[in-house]
């Protein structure tokens, strides 16, 4: 049963974070920052790193679970359905994904990402209100529902609504998370080939305060996203440091 105390204090929460990033911020889609393109991070973590390092501020339920899913993913009790089944990995963990990933600023008020990495696509609604309490909770979104604005050279994302069934992971590792999360991304251009997408997660059910974890990728309009199907041959991502192939 959800602990409905926590669920109300998450939403508030989230709800004066929206109303004071979308307040003031519109920005015409003609002076939007140029973030579209092909990227490719150059390092890879199974295990999220925290902003500032050190481990992650688990609450006791947080950790509890944390041990629960890495028993259970190496006993085998607990599946990685982002990997046995295709589904979409969830935030954050998609940020961190080793294979390439396209950004597109179309159509007309919507920026649109698409991951290789089982075949994920964001929709990030700009200039928009979050859905209502209700529509999030009655539709949810593996990657949750997204709304986003400009905010000088950065694109700022505001994510809400995550399913929890079948379950997802923070990481590869099994952090957690609950539905009721709430993420803010900060995406920008650190310079013409180099881009950074800084999250900060809202989950007070698993941790104690909210924390921050920094991806970088580099432009490379060389290559194409490619097919990627479950128990097929992928493309090499050898190359990506951290990696480990079977």
């Amino acid at each position: 049963m959800k602990d409905l105390r926590v669920r109300a204090l998450a939403a508030t929460a989230f709800a004066a974070l929206l109303g004071a990033a979308v307040t003031g911020h519109a920005y015409a889609a003609d002076n939007a920052p140029d973030i579209s393109g092909i990227y490719w991070a150059t390092e890879y973590h199974a295990k999220i790193q925290p902003v500032g390092g050190g481990d992650l501020p688990f609450t006791p339920a947080g950790k509890a679970t944390y041990e629960k899913n890495m028993a259970g993913l190496k006993d085998g009790s607990i599946a990685d359905n982002a990997r046995h089944l295709c589904v979409p990995d969830g935030l954050p963990r998609v940020l961190a994904t080793p294979y390439p990933f396209e950004i597109v600023q179309a159509p007309p008020g919507q920026v649109t990402i698409i991951y290789e990495l089982n075949h994920q696509v964001r929709m990030v609604a700009m200039d928009k209100p979050m859905p209502s309490k209700d529509d999030l909770e009655i539709f949810p979104f593996y990657n949750g529902h997204s709304v986003g604005h400009y905010e000088g050279d950065t694109l700022v994302v505001q994510s809400a609504g995550f399913k929890d069934n079948p379950i997802t992971f923070v990481d590869a590792t099994g952090a957690p998370h609950a539905d009721e999360m709430t993420t803010v991304e900060r995406i920008r251009k650190t310079s013409p080939t180099e881009l950074e997408d800084v999250i900060t997660i809202h989950d007070p059910l698993n941790y104690t305060r909210d924390w921050q974890a920094r991806f970088a990728y580099k432009l490379r309009n060389d290559v194409r996203i490619e097919d990627y199907v479950c128990g097929e041959p992928h493309r090499d991502i050898s190359g990506v440091a951290g990696v480990r192939r079977p």
